[in-house]
């Protein structure tokens, strides 16, 4: 019985607190980058692709290391726990299993960071979980990835909400990004991972 109980909750857990991967893969024919099964996040994101938390601090501020907060990194590991408080000792509300996941750090302790991801779930990770290199998250709808930073330019790929990319460079409402090995232009409003005025 003890056993089965275990098992039980086991599942419940596993269910309840983890992230969804979305797989990515891309159609033959028509270049389309997939990432079914994700929930829309167009409905958790102001116009900026910000959530509503994040835009009460958008005003940045010195963390205890010096850099700005709030501050964008990215996910280390396909497998990151996300804690009630700084340490270990803190139990597990959260585990996040998508490796490079955009998430703006928002609190420094020690070597522990408070996080928040782009649905607005915070909670504190080990700072060795985190990667500086930064990454977006595709969000809304499908959206086109353009050869170049205009509206007319023509498509690299169609890329589904959910995709992480690499971030490379902005120019003014255009950011060139990397989404498994397609290299192309976004605008700011169509991902979640930059801050408007960066």
């Amino acid at each position: 019985m003890t056993n089965r109980l275990c098992n039980f909750f086991s599942a419940l857990i596993s269910v309840g607190f983890l992230l969804a991967t979305p797989a990515l893969s891309v159609a033959q024919n028509d270049e389309t980058l997939i990432a079914p099964d994700l929930v829309k996040a167009s409905d958790q994101l102001d116009s900026a692709g910000v959530t509503p938390a994040a835009a009460e601090n958008r005003q940045q501020r010195p963390g205890i290391t010096g850099r700005p907060l709030p501050r964008f990194a990215s996910l280390r590991s396909n497998k990151v726990n996300l804690r009630t408080g700084p340490g270990a000792r803190y139990p597990i509300d959260w585990v996040f299993q998508r490796r490079g996941l955009p998430v703006e750090i928002i609190d420094e302790f020690d070597t522990w960071r408070r996080i928040r991801d782009w649905q607005g779930t915070v909670g504190w990770v080990h700072q060795s979980m985190l990667q500086s290199q930064r990454h977006v998250l595709v969000t809304g709808k499908p959206r086109m990835l353009r050869r170049g930073p205009e509206e007319g330019t023509a498509g690299a790929a169609i890329v589904e909400a959910g995709v992480v990319g690499i971030l490379g460079s902005c120019q003014e409402v255009w950011c060139e990004v990397d989404a498994k090995g397609f290299q192309g232009w976004l605008r700011r409003d169509e991902f979640y991972g930059v801050y408007p005025n960066e």
